[in-house]
Parts: C-alpha cells; structure tokens; sequence
C-alpha cells in the first residue's frame, strides 16, 4: 500500500476555473506537510518528492520550458506552473528498496499505489512500480486507442496509456507525468479498490490536487467552517470515478496563462468492458430449472468434505454442484496470487526467520465470508508462517463478531490443526476514542454519515492489529490459558469486501426480490458493484492502510467476477430460502467444500453491528437505539467536529 498525491498550481484546469498565477502557497485548509503526514502514514517505508516547474514561452507556444527539482528545491526559477508529485511507500515486492516519485531518463515521473496481479508480466524479484514505468515509457504520446495521424508511434505497435491500463489485473491508482506530450495521467482501477481523491480548483482553493487521502487538518477546518456558517454541502474532496484521466498543459497565446484540460478515456480491454457493464446471461430460471431449486430437506453439511492436506483425510466421493466447485477453483487462484512469496514480501527479507513471520493477517469477524478467506489462505500459504484473525469488538467477550470469531477459530484448528492461528482481539471503548475519532473522520472523508464512521473506526482498530491473544500455560493440550498483549505485525490485510454485492447478501436484496423478482434482484445487485467504489472500497482503503497495511480483496478479483457472473443467479442465491441459507447460497456450498459446516450456516452481520459500535454510537450521539432508529441513524449525517467529543 502507498500513499500518492500531485498538487498543480498556476494552471487553469478548464476554460472556467479560477487560476493563482503564482506557485506561492495558497490560503488552504491544509498544508503541504499535513498532506505528505497523512501519505507518510500509509507509505512507512519511504517518503519522495518531485517538482515540475513550468513556464510558457514567449512566443505563446507549448509550455516546453521546465525544471526538475526534488522536495527541498532552492532554485530562483520563475515559474508560473508548479506540479508537485509526492509519494510515499509501502513496499511488498522487490530485490531492492525504492523510493517514489520514481523519474526515468526521459524525465516521466510516477506515483504508484497498487500491485500486478496479471496483464503486465512482473518477475519474482521484481516491483510493481518499477516495471509499470518501464512499460509507461514505451507508450506513444496519444490517448486514444486508435491512435490519432498525430502520433509518433501509430502503426509501430505502440500501446497508448489507456490501452496499457486497462490490461492491468488488481488494485491500482496512479498518478503519471508523460514529459514528451506535458501530459500528467491519473486514474483509478475500474472496481476502485485503491482511493484516490480529487479537490477541483474553486474559490477558496484555484489549485488542482490529487490524494489517497485528506489530511486531518482539512476535516477539522472545513467543519469548523460548516458549523460557523450553517452550511452543510461544502466539500473539500471527491471520491474520483473509477477510469483513466489526462491533463493536457498547454499556453493560452491571450493572455499567457498555463491550461490544462482534463479528459477522461474509455477502457479498451473488452473483457474489462464487460465486468463493468456487470451483465449476467441467465437471470431468470425458466419453469423446467425451478424445481431442482426447492430442497427437499436441509443438507447435512458434515457429508461433504474437500481433501487438506493437514488433516491427513483422503478426498471422499461426494455429490458436490459444479458451479460452487468453479467458484472454489477462482477463489483459490485468487488468493494464490495474492499470496505467494513474490507477492507478500521483498525479497530482501527473505532471509529473516520465517518461522516467526505472520505475513498476512484476515479481518475476521468468523462469518461465512472471512472463513472462506482463512481456509483458503491455509491452503496458500507456506505451513510454516501463522495467520493472525483480528477482530474488534466493543462490547468485550459478548459482541456478536467475538463470540463467532472464537467459534471459527475452533473450526479452523479442526480443519488444520498445525497451522499456528491467532485470534487477536482488539477491544474498544468509544467513549475513550475522541481524538481517533477524529483522526478516522479524516480518513473517511468525503464520506461523512455515522455509519461511514462507525465502519471506518471498526475497520482502523481492527487493521492496527493492537489487542491480545489467548496464549497456552504449560504443556501442550492443556486447557489452561492466559489472556497476553499481541500487536500483528502482518502488512498484507485480507478482506471479504465484495461478497455480499455478488452473492445477494444484504437485506435488501431479498427485499428487492420479493417486489421485483429475479429481474430485481439482478438490478439491485448490478447498482451494489456499480457503486461499490464509492460507498465502500474508497473509505476501506483509506481507513486500513493508514496502519501501514495494504487490503487485499480476493472476492473482487478479475476472474471471480467473471466466474460469479457467468452463474446463473439461481445458483447464486435462492431467496425463497431463509437467511443464512438461500443468501450467498454458492459460497456455503464453497465453505461446506472448504470443510466449513457452522460458518457456512450462519447469516449476515455487517461490522457495525457485529462488533457493537453502532449500539454504542447511537446511545452517544442520539441518546438511545430507539431514538437513533427513529432519526434512522445510519444515513445521519454529521455536522462538524462538536458532534465527536
């Protein structure tokens, strides 16, 4: 995980946006050190920065006149443009440390936040960001996937960014300084599994920036501001829409002004295309497949059982649907790569002593999701490392989340007794949270309901990995333990994100499903991934990685979505059926494959509830749970910082 982030100023981004002509410091409502502690947090291992420097000519032609400088620049230069690219590095892959902006001999420039998981080859020993710059450098100067009679490289071959792009598999957002065409790149994977937030140029602020994430003192002053002048729809940041992007800089030959024209480009991978469009073939069952969908009685789940080689068990000959068992063989393939040893360590550590690494922790709450994730994690990752389950809980040993967590882990020592699992409990009390409250406003900005922050302040705790873990007193088998202090020290967090959207697991789609039958449910769920980007994955990342860990989402891979999609909806879900068995129906029948029985049986808990933040933010902020539900809590937005103390 990285933190990345550009600021532009003293050009115009588009013919009606307010423009400084100068490079000095703007009135802001964060500076930019904030800006580069706010990275810094989600980048631990290093901190870059670049300068561009640009100046029109005098004859009112291109702005070919630039300079390059890094953080601490003194030159006399004067410039009516500066770019400020700042990057900041979580690194996982890689023989040799890097440190971001990385500006090759052509002097392009890149931040990176994200990680090749397919279309572009990256080696065992190698980087994501350094081989992403390397194919960059040899796109043609155009944006378009034709190519224009402009182009230098048209008919040679050359792929255009747009087009290099969309071939990326995995989580991305990058921001890219093309110095042949003085054009800056940026963008967002099509799911919007990285964030990556947009200010556009207004009144208050005329420069043009990028970020991962909002400094704190943003928040805090942009509230303040809210609440002295009873405005309430002033946002400082937006969640930028998945896609690519350029800025074209240019000289305007009235007046002299650097211009810039934002343009935003199509994906060309049609197989990219067609997840987008999120369109299933076989929607409706026709009257002769309805039958084969009423069970005749409820399965006994201990029948069926998939070969691990821990337990020593041969496979068993079992009637198992063909459509779990493609969606079981693109989940495993999933998490392969996402952790494999190339993918979840730098090379150069790979000489410590492995047997006391725990590289990959899961975000687990013991649901059906989460202990999918973990019994698949079991079967990729090497015996010798641990698995840390964190789980976070406000109301101790009885939160729901806890006590299904504990019952999980006895599950997964069932089915794979030598691994050493720890179940790190992380427990909170939100009256004692003040100044993390605040610090995790931030981080979900520009989200800004109690439920927004309910989640992100369960998801940063539980990421921090700070709680305790039961450890075994005397010999082994005994039944005698004690209650220590653990902080996880994994990098790589695994999240369920993107189940419930592809499987029909939330509330609603049963509701939609009953008013609009199949064809409703299909659209309900269609409008879940759509949206996904900015109801949930932009303020997951912010708040996970501000622990200096990156999220991982096996569900939301490329080639599950495709699998999942290929399914006919019937044999997703089957909303006839109660809860905890028609919702998310193929992914019981994945865990029950998996050896999961009592997990794959249990409904769905979302994490507010699960951990009990949302009782204890109700009784803080509305008194009671019947007056919050009343005020219907969750959608309530907050108005300024007086609210968090």
């Amino acid at each position: 995980m990285c933190g990345i982030g550009v600021i532009i100023s003293g050009v115009r981004i588009g013919s009606s946006s307010p423009i400084s002509h100068s490079t000095s410091p703007v009135s802001s409502a964060f500076s930019v050190d904030d800006l580069k502690t706010a990275l810094g947090r989600r980048g631990p291992d290093s901190l870059g920065c670049k300068k561009i420097f640009l100046h029109p000519t005098v004859s009112g032609e291109e702005c070919v006149e630039l300079r390059y400088c890094g953080d601490k620049c003194d030159c006399t230069f004067f410039a009516n443009g500066e770019l400020h690219f700042i990057g900041a590095t979580l690194q996982l892959r890689g023989v040799n440390p890097i440190t971001q902006p990385l500006v090759d001999e052509s002097g392009n420039i890149l931040v990176y936040n994200g990680e090749i998981f397919g279309g572009i080859h990256v080696g065992s020993d190698s980087n994501d960001a350094e081989i992403l710059m390397q194919s960059l450098g040899k796109c043609c100067t155009c944006g378009s996937p034709g190519h224009t009679t402009a182009c230098n490289y048209s008919g040679l071959g050359k792929s255009s960014i747009p087009e290099l792009l969309s071939t990326i598999k995995g989580p991305w957002a990058i921001i890219y300084w093309q110095d042949s065409s003085r054009t800056m790149w940026f963008g967002r994977d099509a799911f919007g599994r990285r964030s990556l937030l947009v200010h556009w140029p207004n009144l208050e602020d005329c420069r043009f920036l990028l970020s991962s994430v909002s400094p704190i003192s943003s928040v805090e002053q942009s509230s303040d501001f809210e609440v002295e002048n009873r405005i309430t729809n002033i946002n400082f940041w937006d969640e930028l829409s998945c896609g690519v992007y350029s800025v074209s800089i240019g000289s305007s030959k009235a007046d002299k002004c650097l211009l810039g024209e934002v343009k935003k480009h199509e994906w060309t991978n049609p197989i990219l295309k067609e997840l987008v469009k999120w369109e299933r073939t076989y929607v409706e069952p026709k009257p002769a497949e309805l039958h084969f969908m009423i069970p005749s009685k409820q399965p006994d789940v201990h029948s069926i059982c998939l070969e691990r080689k821990p337990s020593g068990l041969g496979p068993m000959q079992t009637s198992v649907p063909v459509p779990a068992q493609t969606v079981l063989i693109a989940l495993r393939e999933s998490m392969m790569r996402r952790t494999t040893q190339s993918a979840i360590f730098p090379a150069v550590t790979c000489d410590l002593q492995q047997e006391e690494l725990v590289p990959v922790a899961i975000l687990f709450s013991g649901g059906l999701d989460s202990m999918i994730l973990a019994a698949l994690l079991d079967e990729c990752l090497q015996p010798s490392y641990g698995i840390d389950l964190l789980n976070v809980s406000f109301d101790g040993q009885s939160a729901p989340d806890r006590i299904s967590a504990k019952a999980g882990l006895k599950e997964l020592q069932r089915i794979s007794p030598l691994r050493r699992w720890k179940l790190v409990e992380v427990d909170a009390d939100l009256s004692k949270l003040t100044q993390e409250t605040k610090h995790v406003m931030s981080l979900i900005n520009p989200a800004k309901t109690y439920m927004d922050l309910n989640i992100g302040i369960a998801l940063w705790l539980a990421a921090g990995g700070d709680g305790w873990v039961h450890e075994e007193i005397g010999e082994i088998d005994n039944d005698n333990y004690q209650r220590v202090k653990y902080k996880s020290k994994a990098r790589i967090l695994l999240v369920g994100s993107g189940a419930d959207e592809q499987c029909a697991g939330y509330g609603r789609h049963k509701t939609k499903y009953r008013s609009g039958s199949w064809l409703g449910l299909n659209e309900e769920m269609k409008l879940d991934m759509q949206r996904i980007w900015k109801r949930n994955l932009g303020r997951d990342d912010r708040c996970i990685a501000d622990n200096g860990k990156e999220a991982r989402f096996p569900f939301l891979d490329e080639d599950v979505i495709r699998t999942l999609l290929d399914i006919p909806l019937w044999e997703v879900a089957n909303l006839d059926q109660p809860s905890g068995t028609g919702d998310k129906k193929i992914l019981r029948e994945v865990a029950q494959m998996l050896g999961i029985y009592e997990a794959a049986t249990l409904p769905k808990r979302a994490i507010q509830f699960g951990s009990r933040i949302a009782r204890e933010s109700n009784r803080k902020n509305f008194g009671s749970n019947r007056a919050a539900n009343q005020a219907s809590a969750g959608s309530v937005v907050i108005y300024g910082t007086s609210n968090l103390t």
